[in-house]
């Protein structure tokens, strides 16, 4: 990943961020890494465990937030996600995965989609 993307793609997480506390989320962790990944954002809300991917798009060329991320992705937070799970011992709590998607010129994003809830685990009820 180049400097300019890196740098659009920091620029998205702190704006996903702010939105997010705006809200009423308290953000519990922020690129949270483990053995396959990274999470972007984990955070609470009502208590509810929320692990939330960020998206960065300059333009509106490949989609929306629902286009995102695809099953190969889904898949690969839900492995994050329970490695979170493990690593902070945390048991009997709802969870859900939302995507926050930053669209906007090369400074800032200046638009964002939150789509909460945003994908469901097969077999799961997302209560860990």
């Amino acid at each position: 990943m180049n400097d300019g993307r890196r740098a659009f793609g920091q620029i998205a997480e702190s704006e996903a961020e702010r939105y997010l506390r705006r809200k009423g989320y308290r953000i519990l962790a922020r690129n949270d890494r483990s053995s396959c990944g990274e999470l972007d954002l984990v955070a609470q809300q009502a208590g509810t465990l929320v692990f939330i991917e960020v998206k960065a798009r300059r333009t509106t060329a490949f989609g929306g937030a629902a286009h995102a991320v695809d099953g190969r992705k889904q898949a690969r937070l839900v492995r994050l996600a329970a490695e979170y799970l493990a690593r902070h011992r945390v048991r009997n709590r709802s969870c859900r995965f939302d995507v926050v998607l930053c669209r906007g010129g090369t400074a800032k994003p200046v638009e964002i989609e939150h789509i909460e809830n945003a994908f469901e685990v097969p077999g799961e009820d997302l209560r860990w």
